[in-house]
Formats: C-alpha cells, sequence, structure tokens
C-alpha cells in the first residue's frame, strides 16, 4: 500500500489527508499540539466560547462547498454591513440589496458619500460574477490604490475601508493586494459571513473527524522535526517511512524543514480579547462595530448576539481585535476597550469582565501587491515532499482547504493512486 506522512494538522493537512486516505493511501498526520486545528481552534471554558483570534466562515468560499458539511456545522450568520463608530457617534452602513431593513439608515449614514454608495454598488454587480482566476490575474495593486482609481472617497477609506478591510486583512493601511480585496468582496456580496454555533474550531473538528472516517490516522503532540527529500521523517526519538510525504506546518516552519525559500514568512499579526458583560446588548445587534479613530481596537464583535451558543444564557460575549501585535498588559487593553465603548456609547454603563486574551502572531503572511506570482507551487520541494499551506495560494481559510485537496491531487498523479 502507498503510504503518505503528512506533516500538520491545520486545516490544509487534514483536507490532505482525507483525499489521500480516500484514495487508498496509508495516511499517517503527525500535528504538534495538543489538538489539530492549527490557527482555527477553539477553547470552550464556563459556558463562553473563544475563538484563536478573531475569524469568521465566508460561506461562498468555493472550497466550503467542497471540503465542509455546513449544515453539520450549524452556522450562526452576521448582518451585513456594519457600525460607524467614534466618540459620540454611531451609524450604519449596511448592504441595502442583502439588509433592506437598513435602507434609509444606509441612505442617510454621513459617514461615506452618496458617490460611495454607488460605487459600492458598482463593484457588487462588476465583482459578484468575476472568475476568481480573472480575479488573481493580471496586473495588480494596493487596495488604497485601487478604491483611489476607482473615485472612492477619503471619506470611505478612512470612516470604512481601513476598519472593515483593515480587519479582514490585519492590514489597515490597505496596502494589501487589490486581488485579495476583490476576492474577499465577491464573497461577501455572494455569501454570508458566519460562525459554527460551537465556535470555529468546529470546522477543524469535522475535517478531522472526516479523516480519520477516511481512514487516515492522526498522532497529536508529535512534532516533525526533519524531513528527507526520500520520504524519512524524524520525530524525535522516532524515524517514521513513507512513498510521500506532505508539509502542511505553519509558513516558518515549512521553510525550515523544506528549504524552500519562496515561502512567505512575513507575518501579520493581532490581539484578540474576550469580555462578558451584564444587562442589554449593544444595539450593534449582528453587526460590526468599526473603529472609524483607530486600530486601538480595529473592531468589536458582540458574539453572543450573532452565535447565542457563544455565551451563558444570562451575559453578554464581546471580542476586541487590536492589530499588529501589541505587547500591552492584557488589563491595559481590556481598559482601553472599556473607554472606547464608553466614548461610543456615553448612555451606557458597561463593566466589561475580561475572560480570554488571545495573541496571534502570525494570523496571515503579508500580502502586498504582486505576492501570488512568487507564491511556491505543491510540488516545490525536492524529491517525495510536497507542501499543503495557505501560502501556495492566498491567506484566506478557502486557501488552506484549497491547498490540501491540491497538494493531494499532485501526491495521487505522481503516485498512480486512483
Amino acid at each position: 500500500m502507498t503510504e503518505v506522512v503528512v506533516a500538520g494538522g491545520g486545516l490544509a493537512g487534514l483536507v490532505a489527508a482525507r483525499h489521500l486516505a480516500e484514495a487508498g493511501a496509508d495516511v499517517r498526520l503527525y500535528e504538534r499540539h495538543g489538538e489539530v486545528g492549527g490557527r482555527v481552534r477553539s477553547t470552550r471554558r464556563d459556558g463562553f466560547v473563544f475563538d484563536r483570534g478573531f475569524q469568521v466562515l465566508f460561506t461562498a468560499y468555493p472550497a466550503v462547498g467542497r471540503e465542509l458539511d455546513l449544515d453539520a456545522l450549524d452556522l450562526r450568520t452576521f448582518v451585513p454591513g456594519a457600525v460607524v463608530a467614534r466618540p459620540g457617534h454611531r451609524a450604519t452602513l449596511s448592504d441595502p440589496l442583502r439588509d433592506p431593513f437598513s435602507a434609509v439608515e444606509t441612505l442617510f449614514n454621513r459617514d461615506v458619500t452618496v458617490g460611495d454608495k454607488l460605487r459600492v454598488l458598482g463593484l457588487y454587480r462588476e465583482l459578484r460574477d468575476k472568475p476568481d482566476a480573472e480575479i488573481f490575474g493580471g496586473p495588480d495593486a494596493s487596495t488604497r490604490e485601487y478604491l483611489r482609481e476607482r473615485g472612492f472617497s477619503g471619506k470611505f477609506l478612512a470612516n470604512f475601508a481601513e476598519p472593515f478591510y483593515g480587519g479582514i486583512t490585519l492590514d489597515r493601511s490597505l496596502s494589501t493586494s487589490r486581488k485579495a480585496f476583490e476576492f474577499t468582496f465577491k464573497m461577501l456580496a455572494t455569501g454570508d459571513t458566519a460562525v459554527p454555533a460551537r465556535g470555529m474550531g468546529a470546522i477543524s473538528d469535522q475535517l478531522a473527524a472526516s479523516a480519520r472516517d477516511a481512514g487516515a490516522r492522526i498522532r497529536t503532540d508529535e512534532t516533525v522535526t526533519e524531513v528527507g527529500t526520500d520520504g524519512r521523517v524524524e520525530l524525535g526519538r522516532e524515524t517514521d517511512a513513507a512513498d510521500a510525504v506532505v508539509v502542511a506546518t505553519d509558513p516558518k516552519r515549512a521553510r525550515e524543514l523544506t528549504g524552500v525559500d519562496a515561502i512567505p514568512t512575513d507575518a501579520k499579526g493581532c490581539v484578540t480579547q474576550y469580555y462578558a458583560f451584564d444587562g442589554e446588548e449593544l444595539d450593534a445587534g449582528r453587526r460590526l462595530l468599526l473603529n472609524a479613530e483607530s486600530a486601538s481596537p480595529n473592531q468589536i464583535a458582540q458574539l453572543s448576539s450573532v452565535a447565542p451558543e457563544y455565551a451563558p444564557e444570562d451575559r453578554n460575549l464581546l471580542s476586541a481585535t487590536y492589530l499588529g501585535a501589541p505587547d500591552d498588559p492584557d488589563e491595559t487593553l481590556a481598559a482601553r476597550t472599556a473607554r472606547t465603548l464608553e466614548s461610543w456609547y456615553p448612555e451606557r454603563r458597561l463593566d466589561l469582565d475580561l475572560l480570554h486574551t488571545s495573541r496571534i502572531e502570525f494570523g496571515q503572511f503579508a500580502q502586498p501587491p504582486g505576492v501570488y506570482d512568487g507564491l511556491p507551487a505543491v510540488r516545490a520541494p525536492e524529491g517525495s515532499v510536497y507542501l499543503a499551506g495557505e501560502y501556495t495560494e492566498a491567506s484566506s481559510l478557502n486557501a488552506a482547504m484549497q491547498s490540501g485537496r491540491t497538494a493531494a491531487r499532485a501526491v495521487r498523479a505522481d503516485l498512480d493512486l486512483q
């Protein structure tokens, strides 16, 4: 029987393991942490759910329909758009085509111009049917340059694009590739933004269960320390050998194991804190609160309004995300969040209870203009070694799952698996 080792139990590794096992290979997956999922994990404590940083699932992702059972994930959805907030000011800016109840509020929102609203509708019509291959092909530019060229105002950039897309790409400067913007905009326009009722970690749990059901063996707390071009895998005190090795670790570790310098390792990080409070929920409901003034915090989400399962019945759960890697103590960040909310809601008194802090040093790899042209192929390593990771496609959950499928397809072709 053909033997395959998968190093890394994130989304890419789990998808690769499942497809290879389904093809008849003897698959052994090694994950260095005590649980699978990589960056897509959740902690459940005292009735609360804390994801590893603020994460959402775009249901329009092409890989979602191929790899996930959405009904089993029991998704809870956000309302399209957001609430733009600054001291003494909150205003809804939504998609009137998908959220008609907010049409009047959006129409009279002065945080962006009337021209901006018309240009957004133009983008919606243009991008919703644009093929992904066309989005990622052709010339590139920064998101800021792209939006400026299309005539969007400085108000639109500062009040909406910077905090909203900054939260998605962890880059409030909008220096990320226009291709990332166009793809994300298409996903937002054609599907829902959601979280599973049991947390984002339910996605990894489902992929792991599918891999096991297909016959893959998953071992946690096992670190791959070396990969040979002949299929040899070092596990500290143990050596394994296979006909092929799929390296699906984080980018830095993948570069160390394979020697492929094209793997991007420039990181975008963030810190997400979770707080509980009592009383009525905030009027933003299932919409994001965007900080129109600064990235401290960049956005706040009322998670228990989106997914009541994230908190006990008698409490509300908020998350606040700070971009970059601020090294301020947890209590300092929590106090800053409290002051920010107090300035946005001067009519409310919110006593926040800090529950959990998630510091993500490597949330995404940097995606400046032109980055996609230099990403490594799955067959980039020498010998019988393959890559599976978002860094072969783009920085997203979709790219991670797609890369696992692509790597499995390459192994199957090279080893003549069904």
